[in-house]
């Protein structure tokens, strides 16, 4: 029988949990704009490098999730390409933070975003946008107004996919932000460390209980904003 006090977790364990929401926010907010304008340009547009761009914006489904976390080791760190001008010139440090931690879950959780809001901005009727740019609207009130609306469902599960993987990056995170008590140690990270410690087993057990109830949660969540924004769709 499982002692009640299985269930209550450790000041480690809470900071680890809200390390984690504050990372996957973060990084859900960062990458909300760009991935829904990404998702257009491949929806609506033809042009010259399309293909390449595509494939750009979904390699990180593919590699190893190390090999971007080691790029952006290369990029951001220290005394990297970017990161080195970054800290000489106004004190910012990236890597090893848990800022970094946001930058490394968004580069993952991008394509997820992008996948699902393309889908559903291609799915939109064409005829709609065409009969409202002959209305006179521009190609930005068209989009706000006809494109977008029609194309929430997906942006919303787009979100919930983007926060959601944020929450179970591990690869990328480890590689370019290492694995810091309290200042990049996510769920994914702190249940790694309890697996390596003795008796963490049972610690490691509860976060895994708890990153599974969060996993559902999101889901069942993700689930009822499509229903209630396909029924309000619906009511146009």
């Amino acid at each position: 029988m499982i002692n009640s006090a299985f269930f209550v977790l450790s000041h480690s364990e809470v900071e680890a949990l809200t390390l984690s929401v504050k990372v996957a926010t973060f990084c859900t907010l960062l990458i909300c704009i760009p991935a829904i304008a990404v998702a257009w340009l491949l929806a609506k547009k033809a042009f010259i490098g399309k293909s390449l761009l595509d494939g750009l914006v979904h390699i990180p489904l593919i590699l190893p999730p190390v090999v971007p976390g080691f790029l952006l080791l290369i990029l951001l760190g220290n005394q990297g390409l970017v990161g080195k001008w970054l800290h000489e010139t106004f004190g910012i440090t990236i890597a090893f933070t848990w800022m970094g931690a946001v930058i490394a879950s968004a580069v993952m959780a991008f394509p997820l975003m992008v996948r699902s809001t393309r889908q559903a901005i291609s799915q939109v009727d064409t005829k709609l946008e065409i009969a409202a740019q002959s209305l006179g609207a521009s190609p930005i009130k068209v989009f706000f107004s006809v494109t977008l609306p029609l194309a929430i469902p997906g942006v919303i599960t787009g979100l919930i996919l983007a926060f959601s993987r944020s929450l179970g990056e591990f690869g990328a995170t480890i590689t370019f932000v290492g694995n810091i008590e309290g200042e990049t140690r996510t769920l994914p990270l702190a249940i790694y460390s309890y697996t390596q410690t003795p008796d963490g087993d049972l610690a490691a057990m509860r976060l895994v209980i708890l990153s599974v109830m969060i996993a559902l949660a999101a889901i069942v969540f993700s689930n009822y904003l499509e229903r209630k924004a396909a029924k309000k769709m619906g009511q146009f």
